[in-house]
């Protein structure tokens, strides 16, 4: 139990149902959709739509989206993959011809096909009970009479308020500046847009005059995209990837295009490191977890693509064996080479999440992103729809798994998921924080099971995170640590802007349910 002398948060309990998101208006809604007899999934779709206008720097309606679903509707786990392609007419040769080594962040050549849409209209009409249409409601009055910006997300607009240019100034800046905490956001052309999506399904988004907008607003921005790529849109469903964890439970992730066995890799190869014997908030931990990430992200990057073009080598991410022999490669002192290559591994990628749940059976976890904050920085020139810049997380290397090409779906960053318990306890969860997110999943998971951490503390405890060179600290970490990390070898920094941020919600095998979400963003859990 928590020191209720010190500054904290509780977690949330409920009976009836359950949701956490990033922003406390966006729980509410999802709360009061529950009230009019929606589930816990029309919770995590309307949340989701207010979530644009209440986070516009993590997502938006040209975004990409995945889930996974426990529905009383089905007794298995259901995976969805709404991730989007790039154009049929774009391919590696196309932007090598230009003398390209890698996709720009800001460019149209960015911008795959987004899947969201198609997946809100999947999910609500096979799995709710109320409706895409009343879904639509509350985010439609929103989108009209605004939205009061919160602090987080001030922060980041902040922060990223350069990336706005274009058409993107018209919509997104206040008299050419960066919204405040406590200004009021409108976006009425997108309440236009949520009109035509109640009244018509994904084809008011996919096949009319708004398409139009943003194929011609693509095309003027140098892009190659046309209407026929966006007439084919279609929510996958996938088999999730289950692994057994050492205590019995079962860690649920999506399988490739997304990290999710990413994810698991990490957790496994902490186990096989045995990181519990050291404290929580140890140099020795850290040091661990740095190596252990350089391992599972560099599996990633060689081996992770779309698998309807390439076979994914999920051996590496999954074999239990392989793996134990992999740990050997992790020990103290030692610093491993970055971007360990595909031979290596032969001898031995902002973001919203929303997690919700209901006493008659349902859960989910749901997340929902433009990539990098503001996602490309440009937008449609009517309806001021923000381009993702997703398509910035394939690779222009011949024949590797995640190589440009038209009509394939890139690596994505954006992973749910699920915890099953030996007692029948489900959580699902999620971690924000683009390429965070894998290394997120076994950090919380191991604060749980590895800590004994309860679900709030396990979100507001201090992280730590190895990627592209740099070890970051968030400022949780005493001095002590640091010191030792940095006579390690490890270029330290201390992080500029918080680490991820996560939501959980746990349905008890009592039925109690309960929720958790994470302090560096504004949200919060709510029950009923």
């Amino acid at each position: 139990m928590r020191d209720f002398q010190k500054p904290d948060r509780s977690e949330v309990f409920s009976s009836n149902g359950m949701i956490a998101t990033s922003h406390p208006l966006a729980a509410k809604i999802g709360l009061d959709a529950m009230s009019k007899g929606g589930n816990a999934i029309d919770a995590a779709i309307t949340a989701a739509l207010m979530l644009v206008l209440c986070e516009p720097q993590s997502t938006g309606l040209f975004g990409d989206a995945f889930a996974i679903i426990k529905s009383k509707k089905s007794e298995s786990i259901i995976g969805l993959n709404g991730s989007g392609m790039a154009p049929m007419s774009l391919t590696s040769e196309t932007l090598l011809s230009k003398n390209m080594k890698e996709i720009p962040l800001n460019s149209a050549h960015a911008v795959t096909v987004p899947g969201a849409v198609a997946l809100f209209e999947e999910v609500a009409e096979k799995f709710g009970d109320l409706g895409l249409k009343e879904l639509c409601t509350k985010p439609i009055k929103y989108a009209e009479e605004g939205v009061v910006v919160s602090p987080r997300v001030s922060f980041d607009w902040e922060t990223h308020r350069k990336k706005l240019i274009g058409s993107s100034e018209k919509f997104y800046l206040n008299s050419g500046k960066p919204y405040k905490a406590g200004s009021l956001f409108k976006a009425p052309m997108q309440a236009e847009v949520l009109r035509q999506i109640a009244a018509h399904g994904s084809k008011g988004f996919y096949q009319s005059d708004i398409t139009i907008d943003l194929v011609n607003s693509l095309r003027e921005l140098g892009g190659v995209h046309t209407l026929a790529d966006f007439d084919n849109v279609k929510v996958q469903y996938v088999d999730p990837v289950y692994a057994g964890l050492k205590d019995g439970s079962t860690l649920i992730e999506l399988p490739p295009n997304g990290q999710g066995v990413t994810a698991i890799m990490m957790k496994k190869l902490m186990e096989y490191c045995n990181i519990e014997k050291f404290n929580a908030g140890s140099y020795e931990r850290v040091h661990l977890e740095a190596e252990i990430a350089k391992l599972a992200y560099s599996a990633r990057n060689n081996f992770i693509g779309d698998p309807s073009f390439s076979e994914i080598k999920q051996n590496v991410f999954l074999d239990g064996s392989y793996l134990e022999q992999l740990s050997k490669e992790v020990s103290l002192g030692k610093l491993l080479n970055d971007n360990l290559q595909d031979n290596f591994f032969t001898r031995n990628k902002d973001t919203v999440l929303i997690c919700a749940a209901d006493n008659a059976g349902n859960a989910i976890s749901l997340i929902f992103s433009t990539f990098h904050a503001f996602g490309s920085g440009l937008c449609s020139k009517k309806y001021g729809l923000l381009f993702h810049n997703r398509g910035a997380g394939f690779v222009l290397k011949k024949n590797h798994p995640n190589e440009l090409l038209g009509g394939k779906r890139p690596l994505h960053t954006i992973i749910p998921a699920i915890l099953k318990e030996k007692d029948g306890s489900m959580m699902p969860f999620g971690v924000m924080g683009g390429q965070y997110q894998a290394n997120g999943h076994a950090r919380i998971l191991s604060n749980i099971k590895d800590y004994g951490m309860e679900l709030q503390e396990s979100l507001n405890f201090p992280r730590s995170f190895y990627f592209d060179g740099v070890l970051n600290l968030e400022r949780g970490y005493p001095k002590e640590t640091r010191d030792k990390l940095l006579n390690i070898g490890y270029k330290v920094e201390e992080a500029t802007i918080p680490i991820g941020g996560a939501q959980l919600v746990r349905i008890d095998s009592s039925g109690v349910l309960v929720g958790a979400s994470d302090p560096r963003k504004d949200g919060c859990a709510l029950g009923c």
